[in-house]
């Protein structure tokens, strides 16, 4: 049997520094990118992308030549937040900004940063032109999180700031597109007279499904017991303190 192979392990740094260096980078380009409202030219490797990601690989096809487009436009995404991605890709690593955490292809070691990233800066991250243009799917990882430092009456605000400008732009109402979100919002949270605030003001913009609101009053009707216990009643890490918080018995953990 013959002795195995010594195996040679190069230096990582100059490898991602030379793919680096082929971000946005004309040399030796086959596909080019018309990103964002300011339609801005990115040129990318199609090799690259479609062996480092599902989404690319779909994108672009497996195969070159006649029928594989060259020219991609994706206008609705911010084209911080696709360099970011593109970094991500040809280095393997990426320097997160509040303003880059968009958009994530699926890429879930890069999704898992982003999320992590938000969770740490929430209050900064929800004011931000990134979040409003952030998927429905892009979102509810958020929005699902123990972890956001954010209290939920903030984030019941900045949902529907998210679902009116999705609305202006898909042309819908701001109800069908909050639909696959705010189911996530724990509305058990909120004091009895933010609840009701909110009921008023959901009776002049429907957001939130009216069953839901009524599943958050049961929660204060119960204070204890099973039904009472649930995600809709668990406290986030950004969470404040209300009076009626100690009958959940659910401290942040």
């Amino acid at each position: 049997m013959d002795p195995p192979g010594l195996v040679v392990h190069g230096k990582a740094e100059p490898f991602s520094a030379a793919l680096g260096s082929l971000v946005n980078s004309p040399r030796y380009s086959d596909v080019r990118f018309v990103v964002g409202q300011e339609q801005q030219e990115i040129f990318a490797h199609r090799c690259l992308l479609a062996c480092r990601c599902n989404f690319f690989q779909r994108l672009l096809g497996t195969e070159s030549g006649p029928g594989v487009p060259s020219t991609v436009v994706l206008s609705t995404v911010p084209t911080e937040a696709f360099l970011a991605v593109l970094e991500f890709l040809y280095t393997n690593s990426v320097k997160l900004h509040r303003h880059s955490v968009a958009v994530t292809f699926g890429l879930g070691p890069l999704q898992e940063h982003c999320v992590a990233f938000i969770e740490a800066h929430s209050q900064e991250a929800l004011r931000t032109q990134g979040f409003l243009e952030l998927s429905a799917a892009a979102l509810l990882p958020l929005l699902r999180s123990d972890k956001l430092c954010v209290d939920e009456a903030e984030l019941v605000r900045a949902a529907r700031s998210w679902a009116r400008v999705g609305a202006a732009v898909l042309e819908r109402p701001v109800a069908e597109v909050a639909a696959p979100v705010v189911k996530e919002l724990r509305l058990a949270l909120l004091a009895p007279v933010e609840l009701s605030a909110l009921e008023e003001q959901n009776r002049q913009e429907p957001l939130i499904p009216v069953e839901q609101i009524v599943e958050a009053w049961k929660c204060h009707a119960l204070r204890r017991g099973d039904e009472a216990r649930g995600t809709p009643c668990r406290r986030r890490k950004g969470t404040l303190p209300r009076e009626h918080h100690r009958f959940l018995d659910l401290a942040f953990k």
